[in-house]
């Protein structure tokens, strides 16, 4: 019998979890696990799953009966992965779940910096096209993005699909090479050539001491005055201070954020309190459609069983 735990399963929201149990798996599921309830939480557990929930050296050193870490996500950032591979505890992440999910979110963004669709609707929501002396509202600029210029940061499956969903409405694609690369691969452009021809930049590369606070005050300044930023992948990727100061001097024409470096952030984090109008931020959301949180809970399930075979699959 094997013991299984999700510390966090309310980040699901009403997936469906049950298929993650069966005759010779108990499962447990708790909403949310406060760090002082991780350890007394695992204590019976053989296998963990966890979203958001950090598991550092300290903790798992604490869980001698803990075989395997689910990870309900791609990012493997809140796992002490050295500690548990000394521990002999095996780590698994979910990868592609979210491959049309995160993209169709990039462009949903992408759409409401250009065609400002949220201005407008407030705008005739509140009276503005009804006084209107012509047929039309022509009170935000809207901006085609046939022939502007898309820049990837980091083009695995999720970059390459937002290319591709960009490249149909006409717009060049341009996939920027790794910030510290002494050479550049076919196909690709140095890192702060694409940033100077970019009209959006999107970022897709995971989080890590190279990644950390990429996009700070020297590199945003080397981008194409005006470009348009969407981050969908780690809010790490972004000195947010940075962020803030070139959106209020008008550098960046503006910024659509899905993921903030503190999640879920503080009431005063000075980019919800900014009130920008080129500002966008949702509560990182992209990953969450119905179909991606149940494709999801697919791979933990087959995560789980291949464990239990003996077989390796998703191992980070």
């Amino acid at each position: 019998m094997h013991n299984i735990v999700f510390l966090d399963a309310g980040s699901m929201g009403d997936a469906d979890l049950s298929v993650l149990a069966d005759g010779e798996i108990a499962l447990q599921c708790f909403e949310y696990t406060p760090t002082e309830d991780i350890v007394s939480r695992l204590a019976q557990a053989s296998i963990a799953i966890v979203n958001k929930v950090q598991l550092s050296a300290a903790i798992l050193q604490q869980l001698p009966n803990l075989k395997l870490i689910c990870i309900a996500a791609t990012g493997v950032n809140n796992v002490d992965l050295d500690a548990a591979a000394r521990l002999g505890i095996s780590v698994c992440n979910v990868r592609g779940y979210a491959n049309t999910a995160v993209p169709q979110h990039v462009i949903a963004l992408l759409l409401q910096l250009t065609n400002k669709i949220s201005q407008y609707h407030r705008a005739v929501a509140n009276g503005l096209w009804s006084q209107s002396k012509h047929f039309c509202l022509l009170d935000y600029p809207v901006t085609e993005l046939a022939g502007k210029n898309f820049v990837v940061v980091g083009y695995g499956a999720l970059g390459q699909a937002s290319a591709q969903l960009a490249q149909a409405f006409g717009m060049q694609i341009i996939v920027a090479e790794q910030p510290d690369a002494t050479s550049c691969r076919s196909g690709r452009v140095p890192f702060l050539s694409a940033l100077s021809q970019a009209d959006v930049i999107s970022l897709h590369c995971p989080l890590n001491a190279q990644t950390e606070k990429l996009f700070n005050q020297q590199v945003l300044a080397a981008v194409k005055p005006g470009a348009l930023l969407i981050n969908t992948a780690r809010g790490g990727l972004i000195d947010e201070a940075a962020l803030l100061r070139v959106l209020q001097n008008g550098q960046l024409g503006g910024a659509a954020l899905d993921v903030l470096s503190q999640e879920p952030p503080p009431a005063d984090h000075i980019l919800l309190s900014a009130a920008l109008p080129n500002l966008i931020i949702t509560p990182h959301m992209a990953w969450a459609s119905a179909e991606a949180r149940q494709r999801m809970v697919v791979q933990l399930k087959q995560n789980i069983e291949a464990f239990i075979s003996g077989k390796v699959l998703n191992r980070v």
